[in-house]
């Protein structure tokens, strides 16, 4: 999973990335301070990977992995060139979804590019940038379908049709995700690779005194959050500078310090689970002395293709997965034991995989 985390310049992005991935991106008070983006990876919270861990006492224990990747700060004429905005649309072409960090905070000796803090105006100044540089690519491939008519391909009738239904919607400032298109036109826009089309987590960065506050205490969040389930997307409240905080905490005192703020988990945390979910994520586990580890695949795997994430061998030559749910893993404290009570499912190649399955895959080759 890659997340792309955008915003204007100056509402904390890369002091979130700095905190969350402990990458050391650069960081300063002025616009284009990031100019190629900056990535780095985490580990996806998992508390039933280091439950594994301690039962197998094994010799690697490795979670599920995110990689984020920090895209320079987006302004007015992006989509223009504007602020070297090409090169910055670019970037956000090249990641599974986007975390829009939105400024949710008040401080005079941090600028804002466009002279004041306004959550709304900033969210739109950076969909209508997304939004014009689809609207210019769309147009181009009903151009480009329209000269291709003469060929007789019906297929390309179709693709002008579908360009022009949506431009006409990205034209009325709307987003190409949320265009209701017929399901062959949605194909065909997939192959269009359009920024608007990938799915949206926004993250409102809040000060630090308002980090364990609820949404509807913060006027500035309340704005975010509307706007946000308009488009039915999710918001993520966090303070940046909070996080870097935690980043540099001991392990085990990051949970004493969440809880002095009233937080359940961190921003990582809940922004990780976030991109998750708006991906239709899921992970299964395999145990062993050697290792312990979670493994990412959609949601509706088979486990064949479940099996391929391993190793390809392990797909092609697939007899069966041996599956038993972590839940009853981890009551009955072994597989033997999981076996003993018959617990332990033998499954073929049209089961779908669930989160948090444990599994060992039986293959020939």
């Amino acid at each position: 999973m890659k997340l792309g985390i955008i915003g204007l310049p100056n509402v904390g992005k890369s002091t979130l990335f700095n905190a969350i991935t402990s990458a050391g991106a650069q960081a300063a008070n002025y616009p284009f301070c990031t100019i190629e983006p900056n990535t780095g990876v985490v580990a996806v919270p998992d508390e039933r990977v280091g439950k594994l861990a301690q039962m197998y006492h094994p010799k690697k224990t490795t979670y599920a992995s995110v990689e984020f990747v920090d895209i320079a700060g987006l302004v007015r004429g992006a989509s223009h060139g504007e602020g070297l905005g090409n090169r910055f649309l670019s970037h956000i072409r090249e990641v599974d979804a986007l975390v829009h960090v939105v400024r949710c905070f008040e401080d005079s000796n941090v600028v804002h590019v466009d002279g004041a803090v306004d959550p709304l105006r900033d969210m739109e100044t950076v969909a209508v940038e997304l939004i014009l540089a689809d609207l210019e690519t769309v147009q181009k491939r009903g151009e480009k379908a329209r000269k291709m008519f003469k060929t007789g391909e019906k297929k390309y009738e179709q693709e002008a049709a579908a360009a022009d239904r949506m431009a006409e919607w990205l034209g009325a400032g709307r987003p190409a995700r949320l265009c209701p298109l017929p399901a062959e036109e949605r194909a065909m826009a997939e192959g269009w690779f359009l920024l608007t089309d990938k799915p949206v987590i926004y993250a409102a960065n809040v000060a630090e005194e308002d980090a364990g506050k609820r949404p509807e205490q913060l006027p500035l969040v309340l704005k975010v959050a509307e706007q946000a389930r308009a488009e039915g997307a999710e918001v993520i409240l966090v303070s940046a500078r909070i996080e870097e905080e935690i980043a540099g905490l001991a392990p085990e005192e990051k949970q004493p310090f969440l809880a002095e703020l009233g937080l359940a988990e961190s921003g990582l945390d809940r922004l990780v689970h976030a991109g998750y979910r708006l991906l239709g994520l899921i992970s299964f586990l395999t145990v062993g002395e050697d290792e312990c580890r979670a493994w990412t695949i959609k949601a509706g795997t088979k486990a064949p293709q479940a099996a391929g994430k391993i190793h390809t061998d392990f797909e092609r030559g697939f007899i069966r997965a041996e599956i038993v749910p972590f839940e009853t893993l981890e009551r009955l404290g072994s597989m033997a034991h999981c076996r003993e009570k018959g617990l332990v499912r033998s499954e073929g190649k049209e089961y779908v995989m669930q989160d948090g399955d444990v599994t060992l895959f039986r293959f020939n080759v």
